[in-house]
């Protein structure tokens, strides 16, 4: 299964840095959520794979679970999310205030050649 997951991980993260390195505001905010999932799933896999119960005192079991990286993915999913809504919304400020989500045209030196 980790070995499946990798591959996952590894097309997540070409697709988000071909994104990335596009002209388009759109694609660069799609790139930046492709390469958080990317990132969150290399987490879960790193934190291992494997099925069992819950670390709880009472019960007795032949495997537990970590729950560290659960939170740790938890928590970079909700600050992800912020920062993907901040990108939403600063994009379409810039589309309202320039008309284009052009990066190139965005930097407004067209006349200063």
């Amino acid at each position: 299964m980790e070995i499946l997951m990798a591959f996952v991980i590894g097309i997540l993260f070409m697709s988000a840095t071909y994104l990335m390195l596009s002209k388009s505001l759109l694609r660069i905010i799609i790139g930046t959520g492709l390469l958080s999932h990317g990132a969150h799933l290399l987490i879960l896999t790193m934190g291992g794979l494997k099925r069992g119960t819950v670390p709880l005192l009472g019960e007795e079991a032949s495997s537990y679970t970590d729950p560290i990286p659960q939170a740790l993915i938890l928590t970079a999913i909700v600050i992800s999310f912020g920062v993907t809504a901040f990108f939403l919304v600063l994009a379409y400020r810039a589309y309202k205030e320039l008309g284009t989500d052009n990066t190139e045209r965005l930097r407004g030196n067209e006349g200063n050649d």
